[in-house]
């Protein structure tokens, strides 16, 4: 470990999620010395949680949230244009429900959804028979009518470790395992003191996600905005449907979920709003049954506790606007400068949401620009692509017929993942292999050694949950004896 460090950098971001990860991009793109620092591991929190959607959010329009909602539906298509292999359409299925939302607020809602976004080339709304529809076969015969709407899907931890990636081939050095320990402003800059030692920064950026107001503490700052802290619960259970169709589900006591397919073989159902006090976040068994007792209101086969093979939950770190409701707090975010006459700069990030993470960034700089000259250079990441995704947004299906081409040892569905989670950069992954024996050793369900020494070396994996849950989802395949294997085999391996 390297300790007693005191380089000098323009930007310090603190907090390796998707907000901090987004700033690091874009401020290093622009020119500046940045380091990135992460207590844990990247996207080790809210930002692996969420339920893997790029999208407006159809709900908010409820609460009147529509710059909110237009902000988001502006950033889709672009977000699936500079990252095609993590970030793709998804059709959702929105049945109606007798004395719920009537038929025609459900429309007058997708109509707004299609025409305040700037949507180009993902589908428009329609209205559906599901008797008829292939969607419908799952569903229990009284839900017969219902609506098709479009928005996207992301692997979230890949978007963040992609930012940070990316980020650190501009020029940024990037911390994970690294906690800050005290935040102290003086003469023109920042002295931050770290578990690896302590550099010197002419502004920091606050991105702690839920841990936003202790680092202001640490800062000696005071908050802008109080935090409202919401746990989002989800669960996951064997494949419910063979379709590629999402479900957007509502429930009597007004709030809704998804149901959504999930790698390949499961189904992902999602998520709760709680309020969160403290300590790691987990899917209570109160959370749990609402899920299964909510998606067995819809679909013909009842989901029960016991089909759950795996739970995750996630904090929000919410601006506290005083909702009464846990749903209807906003997912809006604010960004605070400190004044100029207080000193050295500080940056903090309250709230957000995934889908708006690149103009977030974008606004962050942008603000920082007027008080760091290192970020005068324009704004330009709406057009740049994130590593791996330089291919066409509609050329998925071509590009793992290329990967499995030229390593035709990989079977369907592995080549499938390799595209999916690296596009155009498998090859640096697989390298030259021709054989499945030239991969070294095989851990299952396609994870080998090559692959997770790419991950230790250039995404920042240190442990084998990193790699079976963060950087790939093959948690859900590997066996706890294959699982045990990859954990010896990375002891090794792990930079000390």
């Amino acid at each position: 470990m390297q300790t007693d460090i005191d380089p000098h950098y323009d930007i310090a971001v603190i907090g390796g999620g998707v907000n901090g990860c987004g700033i690091a991009r874009d401020a290093a793109g622009r020119g500046a010395r940045v380091l990135l620092l992460e207590g844990g591991d990247l996207a080790g929190g809210t930002s692996s949680a969420s339920t893997k959607l790029i999208h407006g959010g159809l709900r908010y329009l409820e609460y009147y949230e529509f710059a909110l909602v237009r902000e988001a539906l502006s950033e889709r298509e672009r977000l699936w244009k500079i990252a095609p292999h993590i970030i793709w359409p998804l059709r959702f299925v929105l049945p109606h429900v007798r004395g719920l939302r009537p038929r025609w607020l459900l429309r007058l809602g997708l109509f707004l959804y299609d025409h305040i976004g700037g949507r180009r080339r993902l589908p428009a709304a329609q209205s559906l028979d599901l008797s008829r529809h292939p969607a419908g076969a799952p569903l229990k015969p009284e839900y017969a009518r219902g609506f098709a709407y479009s928005d996207c899907w992301v692997d979230d931890a890949r978007l963040v470790v992609l930012n940070a990636r990316d980020a650190a081939d501009r020029g940024a050095v990037v911390r994970t395992r690294c906690p800050v320990t005290a935040l102290d402003r003086g003469g023109d800059g920042w002295t931050i003191t770290t578990a690896q030692g302590t550099f010197r920064a002419q502004a920091v950026v606050n991105a702690g996600g839920p841990k936003v107001l202790d680092l202001l503490g640490r800062a000696h700052e005071q908050p802008e905005y109080g935090m409202r802290l919401v746990r989002g619960s989800h669960i996951v259970v064997p494949r419910l449907f063979d379709h590629p169709f999402a479900y957007f589900f509502q429930l009597p006591d007004g709030r809704i979920f998804f149901a959504i397919p999930y790698e390949d073989d499961f189904t992902l159902i999602g998520t709760t709003d709680r309020d969160h006090t403290g300590g790691d976040p987990r899917a209570s068994e109160e959370e749990i049954a609402y899920l299964c007792e909510g998606a067995s209101r819809y679909f013909r086969k009842q989901v029960t506790p016991a089909d759950v093979v795996w739970t995750y939950s996630g904090v929000r770190p919410l601006i506290d606007d005083h909702s009464g409701k846990p749903e209807a707090a906003t997912r809006g975010y604010r960004l605070d400068l400190s004044e100029p006459d207080e000193g050295a700069p500080i940056l903090t990030v309250f709230g957000g949401k995934i889908t708006t993470f690149r103009h977030l960034a974008e606004e962050a700089c942008d603000l920082l620009a007027e008080r760091l000259p290192a970020l005068s250079g324009p704004a330009w990441t709406a057009g740049s692509a994130l590593p791996g995704g330089d291919f066409p947004m509609d050329g998925a299906a071509q590009l793992t017929a290329d990967i499995a081409r030229r390593y035709p040892f990989l079977e369907p569905a592995w080549a499938a993942r390799m595209a999916r989670s690296y596009g155009t950069l498998c090859p640096q992954v697989l390298v030259d292999a021709t054989t499945l024996d030239q991969c070294g050793i095989d851990f299952g369900s396609g994870l080998t050694e090559r692959e997770v020494r790419y991950l230790v070396e250039r995404e920042w994996a240190r442990t084998a949950e990193d790699v079976l849950w963060r950087r790939t989802k093959l948690g859900l395949r590997l066996t706890a004896a294959q699982q045990d294997r990859l954990r010896a085999f990375m002891a090794t391996i792990v930079p000390a």
